[in-house]
């Protein structure tokens, strides 16, 4: 196998991605080995290339959003066969006994495992996905525009719910990347309007095409009070900024791994009047279900900008300077 692993974690422009060339695993029982047809580039792989995220272990092949077929099935798999397409996600593994495993909350697992963190993803031509945590995907659609499917609309499913928007909500979005430019959707197709904030002239026009009813920069205050509001950038300088611009009871939803820090707040002005703030930690198996079925059922659009894989590096420079239109994809080949 060939694709890409974290060597030294720095900055991107540092080159912290190095070339590998492995032996083509076996997968052990319960996993699924894929030939990878597509892998999409998270900002959680730039936190992990350049150390905001500690590595758990090192050389680490990154990427978890992962479209590939079926090419081996280990011992004890049942469901999956050879030649099926599969996804496989960030949420990669859990206990399956703690209390939040008992609860439905397995995204708070303390055991849990996660993909091109804690074990190789998909920055590679063959990647291993464990069964009982991949994702049955459809075989008539472009693998490029599924794969975003896999966490940045995961994560803003989850995102967009933590927000508690109601039923038509005015919803603000604080940067319109990957993440956002699907949550964007999920929103609009449920009858919300939709307040885009973010410093990208390009991403503001993708906005304007999806359907926002105001555009604005990241610092902007939306033309309304909002009910709710998901910070997608994860600059910490905007949560004041998103709290202070929802209406009373509102909600603010944070939904990165990785936030710069925050500033003093005012209580009067960023909390009072039963304001609300929440974190997003990763998310369950059944978020993706949800997401999947919401996205075939909406159909979604899916903004890409592809990448060779012999790219990788280039496609995390240019995510980090906001030359990325909508979700970049890598492309073995």
């Amino acid at each position: 196998m060939t694709g890409w692993a974290v060597g030294s974690p720095g900055p991107i422009g540092d080159g912290p991605l190095v070339r590998v060339r492995r032996a083509v695993p076996s997968p052990e029982p319960g996993e699924l080995l894929l030939s990878v047809e597509a892998c999409g580039v998270c900002r959680t792989d730039l936190h992990l290339a350049e150390g905001d995220l500690l590595p758990h272990r090192a050389s680490t092949v990154p990427g978890h959003e992962i479209v590939g077929r079926v090419a081996a099935v280990g011992e004890t798999v049942t469901g999956f066969q050879v030649g099926d397409r599969v996804g496989g996600a960030w949420l990669r593994g859990t206990c399956g006994h703690c209390r939040y495993c008992r609860a439905g909350r397995e995204n708070l697992c303390p055991a849990s495992l996660y993909t091109g963190w804690d074990a190789d993803g998909g920055f590679a031509d063959i990647a291993l996905v464990p069964a009982d945590y991949a994702y049955r995907l459809p075989e008539d659609q472009d693998a490029a525009l599924l794969a975003p499917l896999l966490c940045a609309g995961i994560i803003g499913y989850r995102a967009l719910r933590r927000s508690a928007l109601p039923p038509g909500g005015r919803l603000g979005i604080y940067g319109f990347g990957a993440s956002a430019h699907l949550a964007a959707q999920v929103a609009l197709a449920e009858g919300a309007t939709v307040h885009v904030l973010t410093r990208s002239a390009r991403a503001r026009e993708l906005a304007v095409e999806l359907g926002a009813s105001s555009v604005g920069g990241a610092y902007d205050r939306p033309p309304e009070p909002l009910d709710s509001a998901i910070l997608f950038a994860p600059v910490g300088d905007l949560v004041p900024v998103a709290l202070e611009a929802l209406d009373r009871s509102g909600t603010l939803a944070v939904a990165g791994i990785h936030l710069t820090d925050i500033p003093v707040l005012n209580y009067r002005r960023h909390l009072f009047e039963e304001r609300n703030l929440r974190s997003v930690t990763s998310n369950t198996r059944q978020d993706g279900r949800d997401f999947l079925d919401t996205a075939a059922r909406i159909g979604m659009r899916v903004t890409v900008s592809p990448y060779r894989l012999s790219r990788a590096d280039q496609a995390l420079r240019d995510l980090a300077a906001d030359r990325v239109s909508g979700a970049a994809v890598l492309v073995p080949g």
